[in-house]
């Protein structure tokens, strides 16, 4: 048994250390749910007055996550500092990082993760299975290479920089859709026919104990590009879930990383498991683990950042969690409809991020389900989803 060093317990619960988190968004709000539970000092910036984690911290400071000089300040303000996404400024925390702050993850791993083409040339470098790809400075070098027949329809494009939740990925399966795409540096990746979306978190402490939780898969909306449904444990083989945890476990051990890291992975038609990209921070798909694991990924990157021992990540129940996000044609003040008539499903378990403005799409709270039956739990959320109307007043 590993035996750590009891000041990190010392320093942290019930003291005057400071953990500084950059996002104030859902995730940092759930991390929070945790802090609370142990009595650690947190600090949150976020460029949002009105952020969803601005009740649950000790200080909160409203600045630009893009800006060095206000990252910089808010960091050097803190003990250990970590994100909840991944578009800040890298330089700033690489000067904290020379300074003494510790910075989870690591400056270097979230400047390969925060560019998509960094990403995927990282994993031709380290023999990770993925999709091929090209490369492109422009939208305009793209059409040429369509042109002249060097790509060819359908692929998928994605925005090397400022993608998130959806946004700055397409498929492209004609000119038209060409006509539609930001400018800007991209890939055209090829597209790979799969069978189901799957993905794996990872975690690992500056120790270097490392753990994975079960295989999840997720369904998403056909529109939007965003989760709809991730359901635990994935409705995959023995063989191919411990396939998929392999290649996460292969990259995580590549990236190094400090917490979480959550490996988005395609099935293939073929049977391969490749990569499609990777966050390193809590995840979308590992929300249902806040009732139905063991430790809760919140929990489970909050002790890899403050170097404790990792929590068991079984979990204890089937559960499928279903996005409650923006309907389409509403913007405003939010109003969630029907919201009470989930309240009499059996193992329905909301939460509400927040938010006070909704618009089309954007995120606003998620539904977990959790039965012994995981098909049982699955047509609950489709109850859930088909019930609750995310719409303006």
């Amino acid at each position: 048994m590993r035996i750590f060093a009891q000041s990190t317990w010392m320093d942290f619960f019930s003291s005057d250390k400071v953990l500084g988190i950059l996002g104030g968004g859902q995730l940092g709000k759930m991390l929070l749910y945790t802090t609370r539970q142990w009595d650690v000092t947190t600090y949150v910036m976020d460029p949002n007055p009105q952020a969803p984690a601005r009740l649950a911290c000790n200080r909160f400071v409203t600045g630009d996550l893009m800006d060095f000089d206000q990252v910089y300040q808010f960091g050097k303000n803190v003990d250990v500092l970590t994100i909840e996404i991944e578009n800040v400024n890298v330089e700033a925390l690489k000067k904290l990082a020379q300074e003494g702050v510790k910075v989870y993850p690591q400056p270097e791993v979230l400047e390969i993760i925060q560019n998509k083409c960094r990403q995927k040339n990282f994993y031709k470098k380290h023999g990770l299975p993925t999709a091929p790809f090209y490369e492109f400075s422009s939208v305009e070098q793209l059409k040429e290479a369509v042109a002249k027949g060097q790509v060819s329809f359908p692929f998928v494009w994605k925005s090397a920089a400022m993608g998130y939740d959806g946004y700055g990925v397409a498929i492209v399966r004609s000119n038209e859709d060409l006509d539609t795409l930001k400018e800007g540096a991209c890939m055209a990746e090829e597209y790979v026919p799969f069978d189901k979306e799957l993905a794996v978190i990872v975690c690992r402490n500056p120790h270097g104990q490392i753990t994975t939780y079960p295989v999840v898969e997720m369904e998403f909306h056909p529109t939007a590009n965003q989760v709809e449904y991730v359901l635990c444990p994935a409705r995959i083989s023995v063989e191919d879930a411990q396939a998929a945890r392999k290649v996460a476990m292969k990259a995580s051990e590549a990236f190094g990383h400090v917490g979480l890291l959550a490996v988005e992975l395609f099935l293939t038609k073929e049977g391969e498991i490749i990569i499609n990209e990777v966050a390193p921070r809590p995840h979308n798909s590992g929300h249902y683990t806040l009732e139905a694991s063991y430790t809760s990924q919140f929990e489970q990157h909050l002790r890899a950042l403050l170097d404790l021992p990792l929590g068991q990540t079984d979990s204890k129940v089937s559960a499928v969690m279903v996005n409650l996000v923006g309907k389409a044609g509403h913007q405003g003040a939010v109003y969630y409809k029907n919201i009470d008539q989930i309240m009499t499903l059996e193992g329905v378990n909301p939460h509400i991020y927040g938010k006070r403005e909704t618009r089309p799409f954007r995120k606003m709270g998620h539904v977990t389900i959790v039965h012994p039956k995981l098909e049982t739990a699955r047509t609950l959320a489709a109850q859930v989803k088909e019930t609750v109307e995310v719409i303006s007043k």
